[in-house]
């Protein structure tokens, strides 16, 4: 049997064992002959004193571990904090707990609250004492989950506007849920055979009780024998759980069209009826499409005329159109000794395509992340629309503002990333959804016919329900395109969006940018495609060791390059293109 069939039949196993129990129990208990061994061994087993002590034990397991880990999602978030204090702070007392005996942990608690004038009883005393124990331990093991997770994920999050919670409960988490539910797993198994160890303040649990009767009647394997096997009912009902969790989390299992998570809390919506999000049919491509496609390409999709509405200036922007969109003023950016960019000086006008191109290390990345506030300024002013982008000035020195998220989501700057950087746990069409219905309030179903027209734009319509790694690198690049788009963006950044891909997918994203520029989006494009450069660009940029070293027209620094760095990088890009 195949191990997720194992894993199904497990929670059948134990309902059904349970239903024997029930259905035997009134003739266990009822007075006759002396029973025989197994019969007696079963009779304990339905035995209500002990299954009140098994009850007993499961809600002080329950609570602590809700308590547990809350306390231990801090304590993780805080030993990831920047700032030395917060991080030693939470490491101390990890340190602490976990270095010390829960036995120990428990009768201090008992002893040492009461002359400080805190008063608990028995129950609450071992809630109270669990919990701050299971709090070191699924810090760890929350921290651990968090940092598996890719870096260009939080990246991909905070470029839409999302703010520092929002990315952790919509987009970390529920990747981290695949590191961690096994360590969480066992420490809910551990926990509720630890429970025996709250027998030391009299707390009357499983364990404590199996004594009890055992002092009674000295019957110690019968009696402790049953307490196990209760035991082992209440962890494999826990293991159940786990299985079910990890077939949830598991991003290789394909979930139906339509019926997707990424708009419940912390991406969960169990497949039960009445929980999680209806399902919803998508339309089909023909509606969504002026010709219906015969193949999946960018050719066969639906135009980007309506992009139009967000690129066209208004009337009352028609004055100010000549004045530039994005300004660099001497902007200068270093990582510790090494400086990456040397006072660039830099505009884009409203509706201009402009190419940046150079060699590896020469600051384009960069650049591009400081206009959306991805990375911070160390000197030099950064206008888009003539506005900055989480600064503020004082004392004539640019310092970031407190909320950078909801700074970076009005200025609605969309970018597209060398790595595509889609959130793996989410469909195509709930990429598109994300920022538009988290960020932006848009009503879900406003957002998904919203993102069912932008993937047709792109040509992946009939693609719409897969998630990203189902999805060809050119196919993910293109998604990436329309999450971008669906924040009606005034600007759209493109980082080298085509280096990550084979040479046959290449055509497929550029197509998709070729229509954006012919609707009158403003972009800045890092990338190494000297045609598309020449086909589409208004502008080329030519950088490097942090400065410009030369622009102008296409034909001007791609055609006949004056600066001899910019005519020997043509010429290696040349090469690199046509090797034979």
């Amino acid at each position: 049997m195949r191990l997720n069939e194992s894993r199904a039949a497990l929670p059948h196993a134990i309902l059904a064992f349970l239903l024997v129990m029930a259905s035997v129990a009134p003739a266990l208990a009822a007075e006759g002959p002396p029973l025989k061994p197994w019969q007696e061994f079963l009779s304990y087993i339905v035995e209500p004193f002990l299954l009140e002590g098994a009850l007993l034990a499961l809600q002080i397991s329950a609570l602590a571990m809700i308590g547990g880990i809350t306390l231990g999602l801090g304590l993780a978030l805080m030993r990831l904090s920047h700032h030395p204090a917060i991080r030693g702070s939470a490491w101390f007392y990890i340190w602490f707990v976990r270095g010390t005996p829960q036995l120990l942990q428990l009768v201090f608690l008992y002893d040492a609250l009461p002359p400080l004038g805190i008063k608990l009883d028995t129950f609450t005393t071992a809630v109270l004492g669990f919990a701050l124990n299971e709090a070191a331990f699924s810090a760890e093991i929350i921290r651990g989950g968090i940092m598996s997770v890719n870096r260009n994920q939080n990246i991909a999050a905070t470029s839409f506007g999302m703010g520092r919670f929002l990315t952790l409960r919509r987009i970390i988490l529920p990747q981290a849920m695949r590191a961690i539910l096994p360590g969480m797993s066992n420490d809910v198994i551990g926990m509720i055979k630890g429970t025996s160890i709250a027998s030391v303040i009299f707390v009357n649990e499983l364990t404590f009780r199996s004594q009890q009767i055992v002092g009674q009647n000295f019957k110690f394997f019968t009696v402790f024998a049953a307490a196990g096997v209760i035991y082992l009912i209440m962890t494999s009902a826990v293991s159940a759980c786990q299985a079910l969790l990890e077939r949830r989390f598991n991003i290789e299992i394909d979930r139906e069209a339509g019926r997707g998570s990424g708009l419940s809390f912390f991406s969960l919506s169990l497949s039960l009826p009445g929980f999680g999000p209806k399902p919803v049919e998508l339309p089909a491509p023909a509606a969504l499409a002026p010709a219906p496609a015969t193949k999946d390409n960018v050719a066969a999709a639906a135009s980007l005329d309506w992009i139009r509405n967000i690129t066209n200036p208004t009337s009352a922007e028609l004055d100010v159109e000549q004045k530039p969109f994005v300004e660099f003023r001497n902007v200068h950016k270093a990582y510790g000794s090494r400086e990456v960019l040397r006072g660039i000086d830099l505009t884009v006008k409203k509706g201009e395509v402009v190419v940046v191109m150079g060699p590896s290390g020469s600051g384009k990345s960069t650049l591009l992340r400081l206009v959306n506030h991805l990375e911070s300024l160390d000197w030099g002013e950064i206008f888009v629309e003539g506005k900055y982008v989480g600064y503020q000035r004082r004392y004539n020195k640019m310092r970031p503002i407190r909320d950078l998220a909801k700074a970076r989501a009005d200025a609605r700057i969309g970018m597209v990333f060398q790595h595509f950087n889609l959130f793996e746990h989410l469909s195509a069409i709930e990429n598109v959804m994300e920022a538009p219905v988290q960020v932006y309030g848009e009503k879900p179903e406003t957002a998904r016919t919203l993102a069912l027209k932008l993937l047709a734009s792109v040509g992946l319509s009939q693609h719409a329900s897969k998630l990203p790694h189902r999805l060809s690198g050119g196919q993910q690049q293109r998604v990436a395109i329309a999450r971008a788009l669906a924040i009606s963006p005034r600007l759209m950044l493109f980082d080298e969006p085509t280096s990550a891909l084979d040479p046959e997918l290449v055509g497929e994203v550029l197509g998709v940018m070729r229509r954006l520029a012919e609707a009158g989006m403003t972009m800045i494009v890092v990338t190494h495609e000297v045609r598309f450069a020449q086909e589409v660009a208004d502008r080329v940029v030519f950088m490097d060791e942090g400065m410009i070293i030369e622009q102008g027209t296409p034909a001007e620094v791609l055609g006949a390059p004056k600066h001899e760095r910019t005519q020997r990088f043509l010429r290696m890009v040349e090469r690199e293109a046509d090797p034979v």
